[in-house]
């Protein structure tokens, strides 16, 4: 039912992609992490999976680790009614991971091409980024130019854009 962390490394190894692998106990949140209290090189995340009102899109929202998002001035900017988080069921149909072990490379398993990817503006400058390899016991720190090559590789552009806060 959920994807293999060894397909993921094949495809990065065919892709020519390097990656440095930390290993950890289970984190389900940007929170758990912070418990850790460990400061380690790259940019942490938080990865949201949301769909419209109507559950026809799906949208793979990569933002800060810290920041809060304001849903509803997102949907109004995205010309959307609604936007809310999809249940763990469509997360494993769309994504093939669970809940707490999304990140962008979850992305790979999106064979139709029928997730949005989305992100924050705010962290795209940096260079390396924090990602879970379908599972959240490891994080794997990946260059950016090698994560738009791997976008590339699936069929995805990334959206990067104004991802707005919680007031």
């Amino acid at each position: 039912m959920y994807a293999d962390k060894q397909k993921l490394a094949a495809v990065l190894a065919q892709l020519a992609i390097n990656y440095e692998v930390i290993e950890h106990p289970a984190l389900h949140t940007s929170l758990d992490a912070d418990l850790l209290m460990v400061e380690r090189e790259g940019t942490r995340l938080k990865n949201l999976f949301l769909r419209d009102n109507q559950g026809k899109r799906h949208f793979l929202v990569i933002t800060a680790h810290d920041k809060q998002l304001d849903l509803k001035a997102l949907a109004q900017q995205q010309g959307l009614s609604r936007l809310g988080f999809a249940s763990d069921e469509r997360l494993a149909r769309y994504l093939k991971v669970a809940p707490g072990c999304v990140s962008m490379l979850a992305i790979l398993n999106d064979k139709q091409n029928e997730v949005a990817l989305w992100i924050d503006q705010d962290v795209w400058f940096n260079a390396l980024f924090h990602c879970h390899p379908f599972e959240n016991t490891q994080t794997w720190l990946m260059q950016k130019n090698d994560l738009m090559a791997f976008f590339q590789h699936t069929g995805h552009t990334a959206k990067v854009m104004y991802l707005p806060p919680k007031q």
